[in-house]
C-alpha cells in the first residue's frame, strides 16, 4: 500500500486530496499546526476508509517545522509515495500594506519549504525509481498581482525545472494552479468573496480528481478547469502592460476587503 504526505491537510484542498487519497487506499501523513485537528481528521478517515493516517504536527514557517516534514520524507523505513505540498495562506492588503514580517512568512512558506521538502521526497523516490510530487501554485502565478502571485509563479518555475531534470527518473512533478476554490483560506486572510461571481468558484473535490488525473498522465502543470484554462488563454496573449492594469483593477473588485 502506497503513502502520500500533505501539508496544509486538515482544511480545503489539502483536505480534499486526503479524502480522495484515502478513499482510494493510499494510507496518509497528515501534516498542519493544529494537532487537535489532525488528529480528528487521521481518525475519521481511518474510521471510514481503514487506512493508516499518521499525524505529524508542524509549522512550515518554521526551520524546525520544516526540519520535521524533511526527516519523516527521508525516512527509509516508512517511504512517501506522493508528496502534495499543500499549506499556505495570502494576506490582506496591497504591497507595503503587509507588514515585511508577514511577507518572509509567506515566503518561507510558500518557497523555501516547497523547496526543501520537495527536495528531501525526491531525493529518496529518485534512488526507488518512483513516486510524485504535486505544489499547489495558483493561477494568479501568471499575473502580475502582489506577493502571493509572486510566490506561486516561484512555485511553478520551480515544479517544472525541477521536472525536467528529473525526466526519466521514474518521479514525477506538477504544479497545480486552480484559481477560486471554496476553502478556509479567505476567511483566515480576512478576505471578502462576497464580490467573486459564482461562475469563478470550483468545487475542491473536483479539483483534486482533475490533479491527479493530470499527474497521472505526466503534465508538470495543471489547471484543472476549462473556465480558468480559457482564462490564462487570454492571459498569454494580453500585453504585460495592459494585463497589470487589468489584475490591478480586478484585485480592488474581487480581492480583499
Amino acid at each position: 500500500m502506497t503513502t502520500a504526505l500533505i501539508t496544509g491537510s486538515t482544511a480545503g484542498i489539502g483536505a480534499a486530496f486526503a479524502r480522495r487519497l484515502a478513499a482510494d487506499g493510499h494510507n496518509l501523513v497528515l501534516v498542519a499546526r493544529d494537532t487537535k485537528r489532525l488528529r480528528e481528521q487521521a481518525t475519521e478517515l481511518h474510521d471510514r476508509h481503514g487506512i493508516e493516517a499518521e499525524v505529524l504536527t508542524a509549522d512550515l514557517a518554521t526551520d524546525d517545522g520544516i526540519a520535521a516534514v524533511e526527516q519523516r520524507l527521508r525516512d527509509p523505513k516508512a517511504p512517501v509515495d506522493l508528496l502534495v505540498n499543500n499549506a499556505g495562506f495570502g494576506n490582506k492588503g496591497h504591497y507595503l500594506e503587509v507588514p515585511m514580517a508577514d511577507e518572509l512568512k509567506m515566503l518561507k512558506v510558500h518557497c523555501e519549504a516547497v523547496l526543501r521538502l520537495t527536495s528531501a521526497a525526491t531525493s529518496v523516490m529518485r534512488e526507488r525509481g518512483r513516486g510524485g510530487v504535486i505544489n499547489v501554485a495558483s493561477v494568479a502565478a501568471f499575473v502580475p498581482r502582489g506577493t502571493y502571485g509572486a510566490s506561486k509563479a516561484w512555485v511553478v518555475q520551480f515544479t517544472q525545472g525541477a521536472a525536467k531534470d528529473l525526466a526519466g527518473s521514474g518521479v514525477r512533478l506538477m504544479a497545480l494552479c486552480p484559481g477560486f476554490v471554496r476553502t478556509e483560506f479567505h476567511q483566515r486572510a480576512g478576505m471578502g468573496t462576497d464580490n467573486i461571481p459564482k461562475w469563478m468558484w470550483l468545487d475542491a473535490d473536483n479539483l483534486v480528481t482533475a490533479a491527479l488525473s493530470d499527474l497521472a498522465r505526466g503534465k508538470s502543470l495543471s489547471i484543472p478547469d476549462p473556465r480558468y484554462k480559457a482564462l490564462m488563454g487570454v492571459v498569454k496573449v494580453t500585453p504585460r502592460a495592459l494585463l497589470g492594469g487589468l489584475t490591478s483593477r480586478t484585485g480592488r473588485k474581487y480581492g480583499p476587503r
